[in-house]
């Protein structure tokens, strides 16, 4: 992973069409958008319970795009079934996930680390025996500023879909993450993590 060796993209999210858009699924909304740009399509795969595209069709570089069809707290069980199906190492895997513990446009890339309280990468911690992979974490913000009421409004917060004035914002960060994703494999995990881990908001409306 250090030198780009990935060769799985999972985004985190909840399936169905209630949950399009909503917070909880902007590593849905990530790699989606990763599809589109490389124009690929995503197929159902029963045996690794989720829907599947791949960049770079036949070579041996290949990179497959993973989103999970289990609920947010059951995707480990996906990751664990990709992993084996394609016969991958854990330091090919890259997670995108949502964290709310980030202000919304913050970005950050790490290469190992406990669940923070997520529910997605803790049960792929679970599934796959480690917390050694790496993911991108996309700021969603939170629900409140005072802990005594975070956890009743977490919940709606992240079922919920951003605002219209927020939805230039989460396109600009999305388009960071591809970035991100090849700035990863061509230069390696610490050139990437520079630059996701420095990327502002205003960066990108300044320059506009």
């Amino acid at each position: 992973m250090i030198h780009g060796d990935f060769r799985l993209l999972v985004g985190l999210g909840n399936p169905g069409s209630k949950y399009t858009g909503t917070r909880h699924n902007i590593g849905f909304s990530a790699l989606q958008k990763l599809a589109e740009q490389e124009h690929v399509l995503f197929q159902h795969a029963k045996k690794i319970h989720g829907k599947i595209a791949e960049i770079g069709i036949g070579s041996a570089s290949s990179i497959k795009i993973l989103l999970p069809n289990t609920y947010m707290n059951e995707s480990g069980r996906s990751v664990r079934a990709a992993l084996d199906w394609f016969d991958l190492d854990v330091n090919q895997i890259v997670v995108i996930t949502d964290d709310m513990d980030l202000p919304l446009g913050r970005l950050r890339l790490r290469s190992k680390g406990s669940s923070g309280g997520h529910n997605g990468i803790k049960s792929i911690i679970n599934h796959i025996g480690t917390q050694d992979f790496c993911r991108i974490k996309i700021g969603i913000g939170a629900p409140t500023s005072l802990p005594e009421d975070r956890k009743e409004k977490t919940i709606p917060h992240v079922l919920g879909t951003f605002n219209s004035n927020e939805m230039p914002m989460v396109n600009d960060v999305l388009h960071e993450v591809l970035k991100g994703l090849d700035l990863l494999q061509q230069m390696g995990i610490e050139r990437a993590g520079n630059y996701l881990n420095s990327y502002k908001p205003m960066d990108s409306q300044s320059q506009q």
